[in-house]
């Protein structure tokens, strides 16, 4: 018989959830893990994972189609959708089982099965588990975390059907590959699945409802990306609303207003990338204090949600929807709840966001407008990858560094990028803004040459007109 009291219950195994837990076992918590379906969550399984495995593979195959330009000589290049898609489960199913491992390694308890808030024992909260095997058990302890992710919206008319209507799961399994593809929504999930199917080959055409791709960017990498996404041949379509999904046999014919006018266009498959809704069902809220707003739990600064002794973390208290927000979060709620000395709350700005598309994108902090709208005055510096060494070299001078200071205090405000490698070259500014450094440090910080990081300096230099290679 498997324990069943413990110090923390943490409800979902998901990058916010299997973190929590490790903390919580190196503080000294007897804690367990009660997860459905697949530890590692979605992003390890079905998001962040296995679609930078599927994108690694289009990248490559991107570059041996521009083989010439390199000086090589690479003839009938073919690919295998079953061995593409293989890759991509082999690398999530080897990190999942990872984190399995992590669990037994903390001595972690881990219950296969379905979760909910069961009321209180004294000073101890209950949880009911309905566990894979058919068993029921009651689980108790001081404090649980609500971890339980979130999952794609669906839009009326627009469901996903898994057939010729696809979400991200389907979309990263295609049994075949379609030859036209209609991607709905233009952010971070629906622009990565638009450039992996362009670069294998198939006709793209991406509607957004906003007037902008990558709507939550800066406004200059968001006409930045638009130019480049055309160049490589996708329609993007702007202020545009879908409706009206006719499936055929084996095609969907879908209606696309803009600007007051329709039209319609057929293709082999829709993929519906229109955001998500957090998964608060079924986890015994009802009669407890937690907040439900817009699908998301309700929190405080340390993650408590009304509710004695329990928390939320992760994409189910809402956004940013990102797993190292979540991983985050939960290190700093355990450290709350164990007392640890010295804990400060999230700063959601101090939080880097990475679009891996072709180009990369990455941003943190304030765009130049939201930044603007606080009435502050700004040193804006900009740099392009056609003034660095490297990015020739390597045969990608597309792209730009874009830095934001307060002209007043030089804080570093935010950076935005799009280019080569720029979701690696992101975290410099992440630990700058962490140490709450101002230009003056980054303007002596002396960068490695050569590498595509020296952009950073030369756009921090541009901001205060030095820069030295443009």
């Amino acid at each position: 018989m498997a324990e069943t009291s413990f110090d923390l219950i943490v409800v979902g195994g998901g990058p916010g959830g299997y973190v929590a837990a490790i903390r919580a076992a190196q503080l000294g918590l007897k804690t367990a893990v009660v997860e459905r379906e697949h530890m590692g969550g979605i992003c390890l399984n079905w998001g962040c994972i296995p679609t930078k495995a599927l994108l690694r593979t289009s990248e490559v195959y991107g570059l041996i189609k521009h083989a010439e330009a390199y000086g090589l000589s690479v003839k009938d290049v073919t690919f295998d959708p079953k061995k593409i898609v293989e890759r991509s489960r082999k690398v999530a199913s080897q990190l999942s089982n990872g984190v399995s491992m992590l669990m037994k390694k903390n001595k972690i308890t881990v219950f296969d099965g379905t979760a909910k808030l069961a009321g209180t024992d004294g000073a101890r909260r209950k949880v009911a588990v309905a566990l894979k095997d058919k068993s029921n058990v009651t689980l108790t302890a001081k404090d649980v975390i609500l971890a339980t992710g979130a999952r794609a919206r669906q839009l009326p008319g627009l469901e996903a059907d898994g057939k010729l209507v696809w979400s991200y799961k389907e979309a990263m399994v295609p049994p075949e590959f379609p030859k036209s593809l209609l991607v709905i929504g233009s952010g971070a999930i629906g622009i990565e699945f638009a450039s992996f199917y362009r670069t294998m080959g198939a006709e793209v055409t991406v509607a957004e409802v906003m007037d902008r791709v990558l709507p939550v960017e800066d406004a200059e990498v968001s006409a930045f990306a638009k130019k480049a996404f055309e160049k490589q041949g996708m329609k993007i379509l702007t202020g545009a609303t879908v409706s009206n999904l006719k499936k055929g046999a084996n095609n969907v014919a879908a209606t696309i207003t803009v600007g007051g006018k329709a039209q319609e266009i057929t293709v082999d498959r829709v993929i519906s990338a229109v955001g998500i809704v957090g998964n608060v069902e079924n986890l015994g809220l009802e009669g407890t204090k937690v907040k439900v707003e817009k699908t998301h739990i309700v929190i405080d600064q340390w993650g408590f949600t009304g509710e004695p002794n329990v928390y939320a973390i992760g994409d189910v208290a809402g956004p940013p929807w990102l797993a190292h927000k979540a991983m985050h979060e939960g290190v700093l709620v355990v450290e709350k709840i164990a007392g640890v000395k010295g804990v400060h709350p999230m700063k959601t700005e101090n939080i880097p966001g990475c679009t891996y598309c072709q180009p990369q994108v990455a941003s943190i902090g304030l765009t130049e407008a939201a930044a603007k709208a606080k009435g502050l005055q700004l040193k804006v510096g900009k740099f392009p990858f056609i003034g660095n060494g490297k990015a020739i070299a390597l045969g990608e001078p597309e792209g730009f560094i874009k830095t934001i200071f307060d002209a007043k205090t030089g804080e570093l405000l935010g950076a935005h990028m799009i280019g080569a490698e720029v979701t690696e070259l992101i975290q410099g500014y992440s630990i700058a803004k962490t140490l709450e450094t101002t230009e003056a440090e980054l303007l002596a910080t002396v960068f490695p040459h050569p590498t595509l990081s020296e952009m950073m300096h030369e756009s921090v230099l541009a901001a205060y007109g030095r820069t030295l290679h443009i």
